[in-house]
């Protein structure tokens, strides 16, 4: 019994981000099964050591997890740990890192950031090119990192080609590679691939793995690669307040979560219905949609009225509003009734459009 009052209601979908779905089913019922008795604290307990494994089985023998409790606290962690103080990161200015965490890499990991503008989302070597120069100059921050985000703020997915051609490009020149991961497991989906083949394979040194986007509560991991030329993540971890003290909470949803194939089934379904969402938007006259489809995101243009109204309705985020372009996403738990639901409001609302 509980005293709590659930408070809102449960029938209602929205399309803003994967992050307003609840916990997969099959997570809960590891936090329960983790749940009672008492177990060490602060990651000395059993499921945290048995997540290693997991993760090994995904990434290689040689990897390590660190699990943290958000995505904005992973990549803080993941930056420290690659720059010295004088360090700065090339990243795409989109990125997440970069507008998106209120200058959390910056204030908290004291990281300069250097962004490159990518109209896909995605770096290139010659956007690297375009940031990575005044090495040996005490005057500017020092280049020696860059981080991309898989799949990107934009929807898009970096091929394995291009992670490999991204990882030696930046090590040919002295520097390390992040991959922000909050939605790595919807790239696998895309690429067809396992985790490995575009992390380790393709030369990444670190990752921040994402959870919550793909059904877990909470709770996020730096894995660290390349164990040779990263240090200290136990320390960093700590100072940077993502040492959680009853870390087998955390530990147990990515054993729920990788141990089976739970996190490419998630991932999947919400790529597919991201698909089918833009299929039938596509299909709605006036609708624009704005970028390739290659993962659980929609990007599309609408006139401001209309996402007004559709928004009463359907929650979801405006990307642009020069452009009028918004942004639909798609969950584990999103279903194709929920998304033809959703398509037959749009029609409805742009049919309504005063102005066609």
């Amino acid at each position: 019994m509980t005293d709590a009052i659930r408070r809102h209601d449960t029938t209602v979908r929205a399309f803003a981000s994967d992050n307003w779905a609840g916990i997969h089913p099959e997570v809960l019922a590891a936090l329960a099964l983790a749940n009672g008795g008492h177990q060490p604290s602060y990651g000395a307990d059993d499921y945290t050591a048995a997540v290693q494994g997991v993760f090994a089985r995904h990434f290689g023998d040689a990897a390590e997890v660190y699990p943290v409790c958000t995505g904005t606290g992973a990549n803080v962690v993941a930056l420290q740990a690659l720059l010295p103080r004088w360090g700065a990161v090339i990243t795409a200015e989109s990125a997440h890192v970069n507008s998106d965490e209120c200058g959390a890499a910056e204030k908290v990991a004291g990281i300069k950031i250097y962004p490159a503008v990518a109209a896909d989302g995605k770096l290139t070597p010659e956007l690297v090119d375009s940031q990575a120069w005044g090495r040996g100059n005490e005057h500017r921050a020092q280049p020696l990192a860059i981080s991309l985000t898989q799949t990107t703020e934009m929807g898009t997915c970096y091929s394995i080609d291009e992670i490999r051609a991204l990882c030696d490009h930046a090590h040919a020149l002295g520097m390390l590679v992040h991959m922000d991961g909050a939605r790595l497991c919807n790239a696998a989906a895309t690429l067809g691939s396992g985790l490995r083949e575009f992390t380790t394979d393709a030369g990444v040194d670190m990752i921040s793995f994402g959870g919550t986007k793909n059904g877990l509560m909470l709770g996020e991991a730096v894995v660290v690669l390349a164990p040779d030329r990263i240090h200290d993540i136990a320390y960093l971890r700590m100072l940077t307040t993502q040492l959680a003290s009853k870390m087998r909470f955390l530990s147990i949803q990515f054993e729920a979560l990788l141990g089976g194939d739970l996190w490419l089934r998630n991932a999947t379904h919400a790529n597919a219905m991201a698909t089918r969402l833009a299929e039938r938007a596509r299909a709605v006259d006036g609708v624009t949609i704005a970028r390739p489809v290659q993962s659980n995101a929609v990007f599309a243009i609408l006139p401001p009225d209309v996402t007004t109204r559709l928004r009463q309705r359907f929650p979801f985020h405006v990307w642009d509003e020069d452009t009028g372009e918004v942004r639909w996403m798609c969950a584990f738990d999103t279903g194709p009734e929920h998304v033809d639901a959703f398509a037959d409001a749009l029609a409805e609302e742009m049919a309504a459009h005063p102005h066609r």
